[in-house]
């Protein structure tokens, strides 16, 4: 994509109305930013001598994990610095262009040397390996980080990033900074002491939680670069662009900073460094120089996060629920372990099930929440709770294809609670509560709140009323339990008579990129998202909702391999949204560059190669499998965006689709499944598809189940017994 060419003039008239006039500048500040800079240089320029009499100018530098180099430079001159002894010019040039005269433009170029000082030291921490810390500092983040996040940060479903250098006035004025802050769902970078302070008063901090203690001192740099890594990853902008990726950076990467405690002279440099890329610096003490917009003074804690968003224009489209929690983007990816639960939910030991309804005018009460049964304090630590949650909706735009959109929504906004950890979906959802959400005073009626509140905030065209019914008494769970199943079985039978030749359009389903970064379903008529809920209609119905949403179009085109199906737009999006790590994708086999695998998966497809073909397992069976694995091994080692040949995450419906990997076999390849989906696939024409298949109606009674055997000795013996087709197939392997 081409960039245009933005010249540092034309970028500085951007600005314009925020610089004030040379008499206005506030002298004595622009004095110690100009002493800030020089001490960084010179420190950098220490470190650099030192390092190149014990290790030589050929000695490798770089960061971990990365593919941009040491990125501040990477991004902002283009240079791909891999040796130490590139660095002496790098320095060099950031010295030339340190100027004594007291202006705001020369301010932030020395902000951009102390930037580019501070990378230069941070390398030669990691040359020498004293650098990351231990943990819970992370130091650098390496590029993994930069995907899972950084889409979210550009984008804006994470509203900004927060970096907090220095001390607060205590440890629980610094908590409940650093609360807020992550109420409100922005990304914070914590430096220096506030990091010490918010681990006194047991704050969540650490990647799970976008909440970063990433060091002291020149180690806020790796907030900057991590911003930079962003805008060259998301921003199309590339390296060496500079003036395009400051623009950038002001635009989209609503970043500030917030000094806390004493600045000396080198943090007043780093300051402009940060005003240099677009970004204010509010204090929390009081200052006898202020720069209107861009360095400013706000002692009051009370409402110092408000004035920070405001300043740098971070305003929030909805309000946080009424629930006891913390809430927003930065809980997305917590993960509750069992030693944290009080109790769960489902997962195949007690019935679950979600559904969204429409509904007239006349069967809602709009923001009402009932609980039929026990609430939280009705069960036992340690207890797996039956749970049925049914939302619904009225809206006078609403339409009954929305309804199944609506209702994978329900697996996002739970993640968003701080203390509450959410997969799968329909009737195989899988819930935890963790025990300080408990101690903090969460119940199922907060549950039914937070659903009301998101479903009216992000869907404002089509939901005007919404009531939530949750039930805990496992009676009333079964018994409405049968209705869901009737829903969704419907909702299936929908997609019948549709194919992938007879559409121009396939869809992408994104909705679970926080687990798995590098993953996106591709949504055909024949092949449900691997979640088992997101069919080709649903994606249809799920744009029309949101047009930018986690669905969008892909065009089809001519096919590259019919047989597999490939096809080259399907490429472009994946590699796209992979951010470049799966660049081809067939649709059509799980042996050659199949589709990725989230965590949401209903089932997993494992190759057989002792009954040459398959064994297919699901979340419900948690026995041992043929292959040697339980079902939650294999999760992990399929999921989280992996492209794994052999093995693939599938919904089950897909195993009735007649491009059902049709490339290696198909069907016929079928040697073993759990008998729960042997019954779960009988009552949805698993018979009369074997018959279409040429393989007779009673092919099903020739697949194995654990009744048969779990070891291949044991299955293949069945197989052979009943004459089983894949075993007269070609090789699989």
């Amino acid at each position: 994509m081409a960039v245009a060419q933005i010249t540092r003039e034309e970028f500085e008239k951007i600005y314009e109305a925020a610089i004030p006039s040379p008499e206005a500048m506030p002298k004595r500040l622009l004095r110690r930013a100009l002493d800030g800079t020089i001490i960084a240089l010179s420190y950098a320029e220490i470190l650099l001598s030192q390092a190149l009499r014990l290790h030589g100018p050929d000695a490798p530098v770089g960061y971990p994990d990365t593919a941009y180099y040491l990125p501040v430079i990477r991004c902002l001159s283009g240079e791909a610095v891999t040796r130490l002894g590139e660095l002496v010019p790098i320095l060099n040039r950031m010295r030339s262009q340190v100027r004594d005269e007291l202006t705001f433009a020369n301010a932030r170029l020395w902000g951009e040397s102390t930037l580019y000082a501070a990378e230069i030291i941070e390398a030669m921490h990691y040359l020498v390996k004293d650098e990351p810390k231990v943990e819970p500092w992370t130091g650098f983040l390496p590029d993994p980080a930069v995907r899972r996040y950084g889409i979210k940060l550009v984008d804006w479903t994470i509203p900004g990033q927060a970096v907090i250098l220095g001390k607060a006035r205590s440890s629980k004025e610094a908590a409940r900074i650093v609360e807020e802050i992550m109420g409100n769902g922005l990304m914070i970078f914590a430096s220096d002491e506030i990091i010490e302070q918010c681990l006194e008063e047991n704050v969540k901090l650490g990647v799970d939680y976008i909440a970063f203690p990433i060091g002291n001192f020149t180690q806020v740099i790796h907030a900057v670069n991590y911003a930079l890594r962003a805008g060259m990853a998301f921003g199309g902008i590339p390296p060496g662009l500079r003036e395009q990726h400051r623009d950038y950076q002001h635009r989209r990467v609503r970043a500030f900073v917030l000094q806390l405690g004493e600045v000396d002279e080198v943090k007043v440099a780093a300051h402009f460094g940060a005003i240099f890329l677009g970004f204010p610096v509010i204090l929390d003490t009081p200052v006898d120089e202020e720069i209107k917009d861009w360095y400013v003074s706000h002692p009051d804690y009370s409402d110092i996060v408000k004035f920070c968003m405001e300043t740098r224009g971070i305003k929030l489209v909805s309000a946080k629920p009424n629930i006891p929690l913390n809430f927003g983007p930065s809980f997305e990816g917590e993960t509750i372990r069992k030693p944290d639960c009080y109790f769960e939910m489902g997962n195949g030991k007690s019935p679950t099930f979600e559904l969204v309804r429409m509904v007239d005018l006349d069967h809602v009460k709009d923001g009402q929440v009932e609980v039929i049964g026990p609430e939280v304090d009705g069960f036992p630590e340690g207890a797996n709770v039956p749970i049925g949650t049914i939302v619904d909706i009225y809206g006078r735009k609403m339409q009954a294809d929305f309804e199944s959109v609506l209702e994978r929504r329900i697996h996002y906004f739970t993640n968003y609670a701080e203390g509450l950890w959410h997969t799968a979906q329909r009737d195989m959802t899988w819930l935890r509560v963790s025990k300080e959400a408990i101690a903090k005073g969460f119940k199922f009626r907060h549950f039914g709140d937070l659903l009301i509140a998101k479903f009216k905030a992000e869907f404002p065209a089509i939901v005007d009323r919404v009531q939530v019914t949750i039930l805990t008494d496992q009676a009333k769970v079964l018994e409405a339990l049968k209705l869901a199943k009737q829903k969704y079985l419907e909702r299936d039978q929908r997609m019948q008579g549709l194919t992938d030749d007879k559409v121009d359009e396939f869809y992408t389903c994104t909705l679970c990129q926080s687990f798995a970064p590098t993953h996106a379903c591709i949504i055909a008529p024949e092949r449900v998202g691997l979640c088992g809920a997101v069919t080709w209609l649903d994606a249809k119905a799920s744009l029309e909702i949101n047009p930018t949403g986690p669905n969008q179009p892909i065009v089809k085109g001519p096919a590259l391999d019919d047989e597999r199906g490939m096809w080259a737009s399907v490429n472009d999006i994946v590699n796209a949204a992979s951010r470049g790590n799966i660049p081809e994708v067939n649709l059509y086999t799980f042996l050659d560059k199949p589709m990725t695998s989230c965590g949401c998966f209903e089932s997993i497809i494992a190759i057989f190669p002792e009954a040459n073909g398959i064994m297919v397992t699901t979340r419900e069976h948690k026995g041992m499998t043929p292959c040697g694995m339980t079902f939650s091994t294999l999760a992990g080692q399929v999921g989280g965006g992996l492209q794994t040949p052999g093995f693939m995450g599938v919904g089950r419906t897909y195993i009735l689709s007649k491009r059902f990997i049709v490339a290696d076999g198909g069907l016929a390849r079928v040697a073993w499944m759990p008998k729960e989906l042997k019954s779960y696939l009988i009552d949805r024409g698993f018979r009369e598809r074997c018959e279409q298949a040429g393989l007779g109606a009673d092919f099903i009674d020739k697949i194995a189940d654990e009744s048969a055997g779990t070891t291949p000795e044991e299955v293949v013996a069945f197989l052979s017994e009943k004459g089983h087709p894949c075993l007269s197939l070609p090789s699989i392997i």
